[in-house]
């Protein structure tokens, strides 16, 4: 990957559309990269981790997404090209801080890229359309199609967040930013690094000044938008009915259009906001109808309703609201439109119905210790609420787990937790995980220190940000470009918020771990208890890299009473039961030898595989 990233200019080759934003911030001369990462995003994040020290330029995992935003805006007051990413919560988190950056100016080109996640292929609270933010913050919004684009925009949005003196955004959705394409490589830029602050009246976003640069923000605007006006594809074609669209829908409709046999123009739009409204209504001028192909909200179908007074606009009356869009849907679509058959889309949807799919809840990985952690609070503390929170331990909502009763934010686990410890009378316990806390744990816990809180905070630590990717935290004791760093204690941070009663368990040990929960749950006010066990995963990383083995487990079939629990209330995947032979037994290829299941086998038939 770090190699494909680096290749010298003029060559093509195969990016990741999120490699490819690496490559667009390298040959606009960075100097800042920051990022807390979040899929469908990631993969811009670990790429700079990798090349950051081989190129000269300095990155971070910040400890949350308004962090890493106020940190890139930081090195942009000092004159220094900064890109910082997450997801689309990752948005939500930073919004406190982006529109004020707009109001107070840059001195250097700033680029937030920000992933949406259409189908939720990697987002459990809700399917979000960014696009909206661009408009409240008046900030320009970049939408690339494909990696070549990822790359030429992302050079377009640093020369318009430097041209503007505001930061830009750009706007990736998952299929974009998991995309592989051949993407042809420019100079790569050496960029400052170091700047210098200089004070001066140019930042004004406090009143009175504050609604004169709001005016001067819609000028800038107005000004983007003549740039935009030629900043846009146009496919030729004949008929009344022309189709608008833009980042990875176009690719659909383009080969809809081919396999139906359409010649219709098609107007592909590079910004999403502002939208170039002069060459829009140039488009429609001899159209009768236009045809607005956009994922999630119809942001663009109603804006072009608003421009084009006396034209019929339509869009998601043909396409769904949720979800992304996919070719077949786009096909089925314009076929419906002008009312054509389209026999292959036909012959698969009847054998989709036709087939009797098994359906699959999401799992915890073999050895996970999060399982164990959920397995221990659970015998400790018996039918608790338990809060959720963001992270791989997030699959414990599904059976048979089922250990979490809500899933909001990240940190929101113990907020909301804390409220229903002043409204009702029963057995609170906030989860959450070691890269949360650090996150956003901190606040909530100082609230329920300082509002006096009856609740057990569980923090789940398994040594990284193990959900996005492996990252590092502020507890791994390393930073993003793989230098030391003080590793910070989470219990040690309890008692210094004024946690009175904290404790840490290995999850590994069950017995002792039950016994800790329950002292420690039995205490009054607020309680920490850290649940240390490493991913397991990555510990199987390291085993095998040292040419360890570890443990594989058996079930002793004559001490086996078949009572189930290792695989329908433990929940271990690499646990099977014949259903007609009544047989139970651990596939030895799946097992990751934590031994957590010879402890909870009540009759002692789980044993190491000789």
């Amino acid at each position: 990957m770090t190699e494909r990233v680096l290749e010298r200019p003029g060559k093509r080759v195969i990016l990741l559309g999120n490699e490819a934003v690496v490559r667009g911030a390298l040959e606009s001369g960075i100097g800042f990269a920051s990022a807390y990462p979040g899929t469908p995003s990631s993969e811009i994040a670990d790429t700079f981790s990798k090349i950051a020290k081989k190129v000269g330029i300095y990155f971070e995992y910040s400890t949350n997404e308004k962090v890493a935003l106020e940190a890139a805006g930081g090195a942009a007051f000092a004159g220094v090209r900064s890109i910082v990413s997450f997801k689309h919560f990752g948005l939500n988190v930073a919004s406190d801080s982006v529109q004020p950056l707009a109001y107070h100016g840059l001195k250097a080109g700033m680029v937030i890229a920000v992933a949406d996640d259409p189908g939720c292929w990697s987002s459990g609270q809700s399917e979000q359309d960014t696009r909206f933010y661009a408009r409240m913050m008046h900030m320009p919004m970049l939408e690339p199609a494909d990696p070549q684009e990822c790359k030429d925009f992302c050079k377009l949005a640093f020369w318009l967040s430097e041209r503007f003196k505001i930061p830009c955004f750009l706007r990736l959705t998952t299929r974009v930013s998991h995309a592989s394409a051949d993407v042809k490589l420019g100079r790569i830029v050496k960029g400052r690094t170091q700047g210098i602050f200089k004070k001066g009246d140019e930042f004004r976003n406090m009143p009175p000044e504050m609604l004169k640069v709001h005016e001067e923000l819609h000028k800038k605007l107005d000004q983007i938008e003549k740039w935009a006006e030629k900043q846009v594809k146009l496919y030729p074609g004949k008929g009344e009915l022309g189709i608008v669209t833009l980042g990875a829908p176009t690719n659909y409709v383009l080969e809809s259009l081919e396999r139906l046999k359409l010649d219709l123009p098609v107007l592909k739009l590079n910004l999403s906001y502002p939208i170039p409204r002069g060459t829009i209504q140039r488009f429609a001028r001899n159209l009768k109808k236009i045809f607005v192909i956009e994922e999630l909200e119809p942001v663009i179908q109603q804006e072009l309703q608003r421009l084009l007074p006396g034209k019929e606009v339509i869009g998601k009356e043909f396409l769904p609201r949720a979800g992304e869009l996919k070719p077949e849907t786009v096909e089925r679509a314009l076929a419906k439109v002008f009312g054509l058959k389209v026999p292959d889309l036909e012959r698969s949807d009847r054998l989709l119905k036709g087939l009797k799919l098994v359906p699959r809840k999401p799992t915890l990985c073999p050895g996970c210790p999060h399982r164990a952690s959920f397995w221990e609070l659970k015998a400790a503390l018996g039918d608790a609420v338990w809060g959720g929170d963001i992270g791989c331990y997030i699959l414990g909502i599904y059976p048979p787990q089922k250990m979490q009763d809500w899933i909001i934010s990240m940190g929101a686990t113990q907020g909301i937790s804390h409220g229903l410890s002043k409204t009702t009378k029963q057995k609170i316990v906030s989860i959450l995980g070691d890269s949360t806390f650090f996150h956003a744990g901190i606040p909530g816990l100082i609230n329920m220190v300082y509002n006096q809180s009856d609740v057990l905070v569980a923090v789940l630590d398994n040594f990284y940000t193990a959900m996005t990717g492996h990252q590092p935290h502020p507890g791994t004791g390393y930073t993003g470009m793989q230098e030391k760093s003080k590793k910070l204690d989470i219990a040690e941070i309890a008692k210094a918020c004024g946690v009175e009663n904290v404790a840490v368990v290995n999850v590994w040990n069950v017995k002792q771990a039950i016994r800790t929960i329950k002292r420690i749950s039995s205490k009054p006010g607020p309680k920490l208890l850290v649940m240390r066990g490493e991913c397991r995963l990555q510990f199987m990383r390291r085993m095998r890299k040292e040419g360890i083995k570890t443990p594989v487990f058996e079930i002793d079939p004559e001490k086996c009473r078949r009572c189930g629990l290792c695989v329908y209330q433990f929940g271990c995947p690499a646990i099977h039961h014949d259903r007609k032979k009544n047989l139970y037994w651990i596939d030895p290829d799946y097992c990751w030898g934590c031994a957590v299941c010879s402890q909870v086998c009540p009759y002692g038939a789980i044993k190491v595989r000789k």
